[in-house]
């Protein structure tokens, strides 16, 4: 349980005023995916503008607070055929991307002890509901949440979200899913979910979540990661996570009966790192999650393909490097190469949601993924954590998997600029 030491810290921290602060991000990002059976590529440019404010706590066994924040993007080139690359709203049909949107929220929260409720406008990262921030703009969501540290080394986490601001648009929207087509006029209600983490034993974490997307699916995540230091220079790590997600309610999206899991092992020697990583994805329709969300904690989800296709098996090897070895700390380096094949002749052709995936001559489909991923943070001066990042993926397929997706080249450059104004 809670020591009383940790009581007193909690007593004696700061308040409304003194707890408070305010971030800006200044992100510009370019993306180009170049679609090799298709005349038009999708290329945009654009310059995003994120501030957040947090407050304290007021004083007292039960505090208050409030955070709010603000987001704007700002196009900078896409349209006239080369929209839609996802980091700008969607065009009106015109081919163009409007030239701005933006959006604002606020969140209220309350402090018992050690358990924090908010209500509002939320940023969530866990398996089952988790923001997208590899955009623009990150993704938020409108509902409630409640975490409790009652216990060292637990945190319980539960909530309720029935609204997601997607990463490239201005207004809310009901939560969708990635992969499923609901019917139209057909929708989700709500999202609930509740877990706890553990990480009670140095090097071992552990996370089990539940939640129920209303009238689609019930989801469960279960996760354990290990890391073992053989010495001051060389690491091992492993670890598994499995997702089942069945239909339930109205089942919008019709059956679903889907166990995915994903194991990987690491060997850290220095600064260099090598990972292999195994995925399965068990039924008939793919492992599908909330739309836009980064709540897909698998292996084997790369910057273009998730590898997640019905009865799709994968694996990848993965090269990672921190130049800091070299003296030029601040810039980390990782490639990676995947490869998976799945069996789209199982899917039910008359399904609700996934029928697209069915495909007579995809019985063995296969495609492959190559990454190169380099980031440089910089580490002093007035521009101490401006961070520069750029991306590179390659992704074919073959036997029958064209009738999923087409060969594609993507390219990503993106720029933060972080400033802590108080």
């Amino acid at each position: 349980m809670a020591t009383a030491a940790h009581a007193a810290d909690e007593s004696a921290s700061p308040g409304f005023v003194e707890g408070s602060s305010l971030n800006l991000n200044a992100r510009n990002y370019y993306m180009n995916r170049n679609r090799l059976q298709q005349t038009d590529d999708n290329i945009e440019w654009g310059q995003g503008f994120l501030g957040l404010f947090e407050s304290g706590f007021t004083e007292g066994s039960v505090g208050f607070g409030v955070d709010a924040h603000a987001m704007l993007g700002l196009k900078l080139d896409g349209g006239g055929g080369t929209d839609n690359s996802s980091i700008l709203p969607v065009s009106d049909g015109n081919g163009k991307a409007p030239g701005s949107f933006s959006t604002a929220g606020g969140t209220l929260k309350m402090r018992a002890f050690d358990t924090v409720l908010k209500a509002g406008d939320l940023f969530l990262a866990n398996p089952v509901i988790a923001g997208d921030d590899t955009r623009m703009l990150p993704q938020t969501f409108r509902g409630v949440s409640l975490t409790n540290h009652t216990f060292d080394g637990w945190m319980i986490d539960a909530g309720q979200a029935s609204f997601t601001k997607p990463y490239n648009q201005s207004g809310h929207t009901r939560i969708a899913t990635s992969y499923g087509r609901l019917p139209d006029g057909e929708n989700s209600q709500h999202l609930n979910w509740a877990g706890i983490a553990w990480s009670g034993l140095p090097g071992l974490t552990s996370n089990l979540y539940a939640a129920e997307l209303k009238d689609i699916w019930n989801q469960y995540y279960y996760d354990l990661d290990y890391t073992y230091a053989l010495s001051e220079l060389i690491s091992l790590n492993s670890g598994v996570h499995f997702y089942h997600t069945q239909d339930t309610g109205d089942a919008l999206l019709g059956h679903i009966d889907n166990n995915t899991y994903s194991l990987h092992f690491t060997v850290g020697a220095g600064h260099h790192s090598v990972t292999a990583a195994y995925q399965r994805v068990n039924g008939n329709t793919p492992f599908d999650y909330i739309n836009q969300g980064g709540s897909i904690f698998l292996d084997n989800s790369q910057q273009y393909s998730d590898f997640n296709g019905p009865n799709e098996r994968s694996w990848k090897l993965k090269y990672a490097y921190d130049f800091a070895g070299l003296g030029m700390p601040g810039l980390t380096s990782e490639v990676s190469y995947s490869r998976g094949t799945l069996d789209l002749t199982k899917v039910d052709p008359d399904s609700k949601g996934y029928a697209s995936w069915y495909s007579a001559e995809g019985r063995n489909a296969k495609h492959w993924e190559r990454d190169i991923d380099l980031k440089y943070v910089v580490q002093s001066g007035q521009a101490k954590d401006l961070a520069v990042h750029m991306q590179w993926a390659t992704d074919r397929g073959g036997n029958g998997y064209g009738a999923l997706d087409t060969d594609t080249d993507e390219y990503r450059v993106i720029i933060d600029y972080p400033l802590n104004v108080f």
